[in-house]
């Protein structure tokens, strides 16, 4: 994920980077275009060639990389594949990347609408249990009022003819 100031590393596999400064960031690159990024040899391309990322330890060489878009086209990451040494990418290949890229989004959406009903589930829970409070405490006191009275004596009756034990104050 690309914010302000970093890149973020969700999942990684191959590197101990968790993020980078986003100025040195392929990604940063990727995001500012809708299209699957690819550079075939870094050191050979004028962006990328005195970039930390390919003349340090991470030898850098190979990038490819689908932004990823929300539904209304703001990109907030991409879905990338590097490696150290230079190469080309298939028709298939890149559209394998752009197909994950997809599902990694459309995994994104599902999670923040469930994220999102969890949310007003809770706050519906919150809603009933307030009031139902409301209903059986005054709303100046906070005391029980009549009506938690008389469903609690009505309660204490029952169990007085279930259990045979007429005794209740």
């Amino acid at each position: 994920f690309v914010d302000g100031e970093r890149q973020w590393f969700k999942s990684k596999v191959g590197t101990q980077l968790q993020g980078t400064p986003r100025d040195i960031s392929f990604c940063g690159h990727t995001i500012q275009g809708s299209e699957l990024m690819v550079v075939p040899d870094a050191k050979s391309d004028e962006r990328f060639a005195d970039n930390p990322l390919v003349t340090g330890e991470e030898q850098v060489r190979f990038y490819a990389g689908v932004p990823l878009l929300t539904a209304e086209g703001y990109a907030v990451g991409a879905l990338c594949v590097v490696d150290h040494t230079p190469r080309t990418l298939s028709q298939q290949q890149a559209e394998s990347l752009r197909k994950l890229a997809r599902q990694v989004m459309a995994q994104l959406k599902l999670r923040r609408a469930i994220s999102n009903l969890a949310e007003a589930l809770i706050s519906q829970h919150r809603a009933e249990r307030q009031l139902e409070h409301s209903a059986r405490h005054d709303g100046l006191t906070g005391l029980p009022n009549r009506a938690l009275f008389l469903d609690r004596l009505k309660h204490c009756m029952a169990r007085s003819r279930r259990t045979d034990c007429d005794q209740f104050a």
